[in-house]
């Protein structure tokens, strides 16, 4: 009797015990992922057997009292594994194929959902509540096992620390360190290099209907903090609505949803973060019956620039003269678009056109040329009068809105997007998104927003001296971090290039830091659906050799492989379009030789030209060279890179 007794307990125990710890693994098999429940709801992550986080915390508290998380004890679970092919316009590839393993725990009125791919884990509440409810907090904890080398991008400190423009250059520093005042939180992407088994980048997704993430360090790491609902207003001198004031609450929304993707993207080398997918692949579906009307492709851009033209019988501004020329630029190097940046209208309303700018013969002017002009607007001042703004510049046959000075991700400002992403397509509008949080998937549901600002890009350069901004090692990391979440406007092309010791800042006249050629090679590096032409046409036209390379690279590509790279020191991308190739190397201040496997190539000789830095670079970063080479799948050629230099090539068989 004492011997059944004794099995019995056993059984139990284990049964018990399996029920309290739910494991799910990549179909590689290097990602292991535990949810607990022993004291409250929490995961572990293992990567090629190594812990590296260890019992998260997972929990939604409602102002009613209800937790969904917690002291929980799920009823059933349910699991299996699926495969995919996702439709992917204007992203890095224009399908891929990939596979995960899902594991679904269910507790009376809510799912949560865990997937793991080969490129990451992920996991969300999916609940099935009667009525609205208001979301008073939720827990999502990142915690690692070890003081793990990262690279953070934190706010600036505003007084309200939930006001940014995602803007900051990377910190790099350990986990566990927080040398940041209180009114700074971090924001995602944030990469965390666990060692020789690989990296991990903190995203979400499918964030609609509620505030994105912010991350206040922790000893072990980071916990989620999320901007709570505006309770006053106040309107700043762009006509732009931000809180004065908070409610308790961070979301009112309907208790029967999904809520966001909280993400752990993974990479085995450095190169695999650049094209990870974990983003795009969890967002919602496409929600745009037609999308043929969506065109990407380069533009012209005068904010840069300062609207700065040479050469010509009238004086440069914002009018009507300045944007036919823009307008005559573009239609003779097959520029699709031209966007007429702030100054346009007055009175903070885009329905009335400042003096001096003829915004609606420009939009006929530049139909006939075969050109669309996109215009840019403030949010609220757009929002307020959607529906008639679109409508009305649509008519007219405007392309889309450059839309600016979000600075925020609460719920109310996250669901302001997606109406503007919504009513723009309803009128074949696209949508270029500045001052703006990163990437969590609304490319996908909504293509047509082609860009997202949310990064440190060229515009920094026209105010920051060497001292502040790095930027040839920050373009060397923003594709292992910022653009593994999605497209970025960075606004590369500048032509007064600028070694480390000659630049400086000109507010009107702005430097780049580093090479002609890495200015080049970003066209290629970086994913940008609408991509910058950011200097003055008449710079263009006196610089035609560069200027007719940059035109031939693509915008959107089929195909995106990364041939090799480091964070932080180098990257070298190929992507191809209608079977020809194009290929861009950037490095940071050190001058690098890299050597380039062209395996990627199909059979026979193909013909390849190279836009490089010279043997003088290094003193006059505007120099370059232009060269012409065969080459085949079994050529490995090796590139010298300026300090702050680069290469790009174009390949046709």
């Amino acid at each position: 009797m004492k011997k059944t007794v004794l099995i019995l307990f056993l059984v139990l125990a284990a049964f018990v015990s399996e029920a309290r710890n739910y494991t799910i693994t990549s179909p590689s098999g290097n990602l292991k992922m535990t949810v607990s429940t022993t004291d409250s709801l929490s995961y572990s992550l293992w990567v090629k057997g190594k812990q590296v986080m260890s019992r998260c915390g997972i929990a939604m508290e409602f102002s009613d009292g209800t937790v969904l998380g917690g002291k929980v004890r799920f009823r059933r679970d349910s699991r299996g594994a699926r495969n995919e092919t996702i439709r992917a316009p204007f992203y890095r590839q224009a399908e891929f194929d990939t596979r995960y393993n899902y594991l679904n725990l269910r507790a009376g009125s809510f799912t949560l959902q865990v997937r793991a791919y080969n490129d990451g884990v992920a996991y969300r509440f999916v609940s099935s509540i009667p009525g609205d409810v208001e979301v008073a907090g939720e827990t999502a904890e990142f915690r690692f096992t070890e003081p793990f080398d990262m690279y953070v991008p934190y706010t600036r400190g505003n007084d309200d620390k939930f006001e940014s423009s995602f803007e900051a250059q990377y910190t790099f520093q350990k986990v566990g360190e927080n040398r940041m005042s209180p009114q700074k939180l971090a924001f995602m992407p944030v990469l965390v290099d666990v060692g020789e088994e690989g990296s991990l980048l903190l995203m979400e997704s499918d964030v609609e209907d509620y505030p994105g993430i912010f991350l206040e360090p922790a000893p072990y790491g980071f916990k989620a903090i999320f901007a709570p609902l505006p309770k006053e207003y106040r309107t700043n001198d762009k006509g732009v609505r931000h809180a004065s004031s908070y409610q308790d609450v961070i979301a009112r929304t309907s208790g029967t949803r999904a809520f966001p993707w909280r993400i752990i993207g993974y990479g085995e080398k450095d190169a695999d973060l650049a094209v990870n997918n974990m983003v795009y692949q969890l967002a919602s579906q496409c929600r745009v019956d037609d999308i043929s009307w969506i065109t990407p492709g380069q533009s012209t851009w005068d904010w840069w620039n300062a609207n700065t033209l040479y050469g010509v019988d009238f004086e440069a501004g914002i009018n009507t003269e300045t944007y036919k020329y823009d307008i005559d630029f573009a239609a003779a190097h097959g520029i699709p678009y031209v966007i007429v940046d702030e100054g346009w209208y007055k009175n903070l309303d885009p329905m009335q056109i400042a003096d001096g700018i003829d915004v609606n013969y420009l939009l006929g002017y530049a139909v006939g040329k075969g050109v669309k002009l996109i215009l840019w607007a403030t949010v609220s001042p757009l929002h307020d009068n959607l529906e008639e703004i679109c409508r009305h510049y649509s008519e007219l046959g405007l392309g889309g809105f450059k839309v600016d000075f979000f600075d925020s991700q609460d719920q109310e400002m996250v669901n302001i997007i997606y109406d503007i992403a919504r009513v723009a397509a309803e009128n074949h509008l696209i949508l270029d998104l500045h001052g703006m949080y990163k990437p969590t998937g609304l490319s996908r549901t909504y293509p047509n927003v082609l860009n997202y600002e949310g990064v440190h890009g060229m515009e920094q350069l026209k105010w920051s001296d060497r001292t502040e901004t790095d930027m040839p090692l920050n373009d060397c990391l923003i594709p292992y971090l910022r653009q593994a979440s999605g497209p970025l406007d960075y606004t590369q092309g500048g032509l007064r290039n600028e070694t480390r010791d000659g630049f400086r800042a000109v507010f009107e006249r702005p430097m780049t830091q580093g090479t002609r050629a890495h200015q080049v090679a970003l066209y290629v590096v970086f994913e940008s659906p609408l991509a910058m032409l950011c200097d003055s046409p008449s710079d263009y036209l006196r610089e035609e050799e560069t200027t007719a390379f940059i035109n031939e690279i693509p915008a959107v590509v089929d195909r995106t492989v990364v041939l090799g790279g480091e964070i932080g020191k180098y990257i070298v991308t190929a992507r191809c379009k209608d079977g020809k190739w194009y290929v861009g190397g950037i490095t940071n201040w050190d001058a690098r030789d890299v050597d380039v496997d062209f395996s990627f190539l199909g059979e026979g000789q193909w013909k390849a030209r190279l836009f490089s830095d010279t043997v003088n670079s290094n003193r006059v970063a505007r120099d370059y060279a232009i060269s012409e080479m065969e080459v085949n799948s079994e050529t490995v050629l090796s590139l010298k890179m300026a300090c702050g230099g680069g290469f790009a090539m174009i390949i046709e068989q």
